[in-house]
């Protein structure tokens, strides 16, 4: 389902990598996944300053959120152990349509993962300043644990998509 390759004519470590099949999904970027973070970081600081300077109050994160993004990292953790198990370790075939299915739930999940971490540590970052009052300290504290925890869902994401990958040499059974 994924290709290791990083685009035609550059393969990673010199020459003798030939570029992804046409038809494969590359793997999802690091480095995009950080541009997305901190574009949710300026996203979360900059809607605290807009409720505030609109006389707002700025809500908090809800400990069900918290336990609502660990559900869901879960899950996912559980999917990508699982899908591992299937094409890595046993080398099951898989129906084409449940491993698109799970190699674009693994994408999204990244994406939205970063964005989320992003937002949430914007929020965060917005009442160190005033982290000696109880109710930003609340703030900074459930805000934090859920960029910890939407860190954890980008990670549980990735490791699906890594999951999905068809093994180099699919004919060779253990």
């Amino acid at each position: 389902m994924v290709s290791g390759g990083t685009g035609p004519g550059r393969a990673p470590g010199g020459a003798g990598k030939e570029p992804p099949r046409p038809g494969s999904v590359r793997p999802t970027s690091r480095r995009l996944l950080i541009a997305i973070a901190v574009l949710g970081v300026a996203i979360g600081v900059t809607l605290v300053k807009a409720i505030q300077s609109s006389g707002g109050v700025v809500p908090t994160v809800s400990w069900l959120t918290l336990v609502a993004w660990t559900f869901l990292a879960t899950l996912l953790f559980g999917a990508a152990r699982n899908t591992h198990q299937r094409i890595q370790v046993r080398r099951e075939l898989v129906e084409p349509y449940r491993a698109v299915f799970l190699l674009m739930i693994g994408k999204a999940s990244a994406f939205v993962g970063a964005l989320c971490t992003g937002v949430y540590a914007g929020f965060a970052l917005s009442f160190l300043n005033a982290v000696s009052s109880s109710g930003p300290r609340t703030r900074v504290i459930t805000a934090g644990i859920a960029a910890v925890i939407s860190v954890l869902v980008v990670t549980a994401g990735l490791l699906l998509e890594r999951a999905c990958r068809i093994p180099d040499d699919p004919e060779d059974t253990p």
